[in-house]
């Protein structure tokens, strides 16, 4: 099959067209990949290469081609959404329902299912599946558990960013912060992920949504994304936007959706007594975040939370975030800056590193 495959850190991918692909295992599903969207965390593996060579693309969606056994709950021709992160089901975390804490859910860092192999290969060496997706390709194969089936009427071609940037942004407003109405949010970044805390703080009924975003465009998106107020902090201090706007308290809630370890330090220094600050965005590893005079940090009262994919169970989460884009409380579409074959894929990563718009869509398999 065809698909678009990283052989070598910081290079193009590559368009092969023999890329193989194994029938699904027990619990597992084979998937027609349609769409999927280019993620920061894509470009974060390009940059360090680990795990090559490997299929990205991790927030998609398509169709249910074959099941492997004991698969009940799916059937051929189902349309899904994936998620990144599959839980197990039976381990103490699942039973919590808190499926970013399960140790098989986990192993998407490493590209491969737990026990070490991949459904990928290319003549007969293993090729690694990206971040427990692999969705670059025109079929994929992943755990039952992350493919959530969703109604036949669903628009796929935007329904793929819930995969990856809704589930992380809404779910790091509504599961992780629990963002209280009528509270103040400042959001540091303005790209895919940025973009859905914003909505996520909306549909919480915050009463002011901050942005801090350098580009233009990215402002003036988030503002149609209900944010109540956009700075370009190159040009602006934010710190007196933030405490004019809060009558000088800070904010409530300060969500890093960059992947910066300063703009953590910006959301600490920026939320008020009792504030929450959300790390959401991936920080390079040599990233580290201080807090100057911890002790007046403690005696505000402060919190700093870490948020992987939003807290975001799959089966619960997916359908009520399609539930929120059908009453009109999530717009998915507008995420959606334009769409790219699966040839073009190097240039989405490319207007991604630029920051040129806010999410780019492939669309992998062709329509048969």
């Amino acid at each position: 099959m065809r698909a678009a495959v990283l052989t070598a850190p910081d290079r193009p991918l590559e368009i092969v067209d023999n890329l193989q692909v194994e029938s699904p295992r027990p619990g597992e599903v084979l998937v027609r990949v349609l769409h999927s969207g280019i993620c920061h965390s894509d470009l974060t593996v390009i940059d360090a290469g680990h795990g090559v060579p490997v299929v990205l693309g991790h927030e998609a969606a398509g169709e249910i081609a074959d099941v492997g056994a004991g698969v009940e709950h799916l059937r051929v021709g189902d349309k899904v959404v994936l998620a990144p992160l599959a839980p197990c089901g039976e381990c103490g975390a699942c039973a919590r329902h808190a499926g970013t804490e399960c140790a098989q859910a986990l192993a998407f860092v490493h590209h491969l299912r737990p026990d070490g192999t991949s459904p990928f290969s290319l003549g007969g060496d293993l090729v690694h599946r990206g971040l427990g997706v692999g969705a670059f390709a025109e079929y994929t194969v992943v755990p039952a558990s992350g493919a959530v089936k969703v109604p036949d009427d669903t628009p796929l071609d935007i329904a793929c960013v819930i995969g990856c940037a809704v589930q992380t942004g809404v779910g790091a407003a509504l599961n992780t912060a629990e963002v209280r109405a009528g509270s103040s949010v400042l959001v540091l970044g303005a790209g895919g992920v940025g973009q859905a805390v914003v909505q996520g703080a909306r549909i919480a009924g915050a009463a002011h949504v901050i942005v801090s975003e350098p580009v233009e465009e990215r402002r003036t998106h988030a503002l149609a994304m209900g944010a109540t107020a956009a700075v370009d902090p190159t040009k602006t201090d934010l710190r007196e936007v933030v405490m004019d706007l809060t009558g000088g308290a800070g904010v409530d809630y300060a969500f890093e959706a960059a992947g910066s370890g300063r703009l953590v330090q910006t959301g600490i220094e920026l939320t008020g007594v009792g504030g929450t600050i959300v790390m959401v965005g991936a920080p390079p590893i040599e990233d580290a975040v201080t807090i100057d005079a911890a002790v007046i940090f403690m005696t505000m009262g402060k919190r700093i939370l870490s948020s992987l994919l939003g807290g975001c169970w799959p089966e619960r989460d997916i359908p009520r975030l399609i539930g929120y884009w059908r009453e009109g409380r999530l717009d998915l579409g507008g995420l959606v800056s334009r769409r790219l074959e699966l040839a073009e894929v190097n240039e989405g990563i490319r207007l991604l590193r630029e920051t040129d718009g806010v999410r780019t869509v492939v669309d992998v398999a062709p329509t048969p």
